[in-house]
């Protein structure tokens, strides 16, 4: 028991910087995630940006119920690797909050996936990014709401210093390569 706990401390001591509880002033700021996604383009429509303000706020709190989140993000990771909270893991979330946002069937905005920490698989983290119709990533906004456990945090992806963002596409491809690499050379050994 003593061991377990260390291991859990130890580990939330080492990947402290990937979840953290949310700032004490945290609230939903519908109004702010709506403006600087209708900041993105003039194209943007201010009723999609509106809307997927509020859906990105009040559905990541849902998440956060239904994965049973009553602890920091990193405690919570655990809880869902030892089994006894289904789900809730980072791409989890990214991987909800994406499906229900693509459920709207937005036409001024496009969704995109990045992945951080992508040299560390134990700290790797899946986030959502939003955007203008055929706009750079960086260009984009994250909606990270794994990182408070369901309150939401969002901000212009070149502002989020926390995470340097890479396209998922591009870390699954690099991740093929390299998975490509070793099993030439563990052939190559037989």
């Amino acid at each position: 028991m003593i061991l377990r706990l260390f291991a859990v401390v130890m580990t939330a001591l080492t990947l402290g910087a990937c979840g953290a509880p949310a700032p004490s002033d945290w609230k939903p700021d519908v109004g702010g995630l709506s403006q600087e996604v209708r900041q993105l383009s003039p194209a943007i429509d201010p009723e999609e940006a509106t809307r997927l303000a509020q859906i990105s706020f009040s559905y990541s709190q849902q998440l956060a119920r239904e994965y049973n989140v009553t602890d920091p993000p990193l405690v919570h990771n655990a809880k869902v690797n030892r089994g006894t909270r289904p789900r809730g893991l980072c791409w989890h979330w990214a991987d909800d909050l994406e499906k229900r946002l693509r459920q709207e069937n937005f036409q001024s905005v496009q969704f995109h996936r990045a992945i951080a920490n992508t040299d560390n698989v134990r700290v790797e983290h899946s986030t959502v990014i939003v955007l203008a119709p055929g706009a750079a990533m960086e260009d984009g906004i994250v909606l990270d709401p794994w990182r408070y456990g369901g309150k939401l945090f969002w901000a212009p992806v070149e502002e989020d210093t926390r995470y340097r963002w890479i396209p998922r596409q591009q870390v699954f491809a690099e991740k093929r390569r390299r998975a490509e690499r070793e099993d030439a050379v563990t052939r190559s050994r037989n």
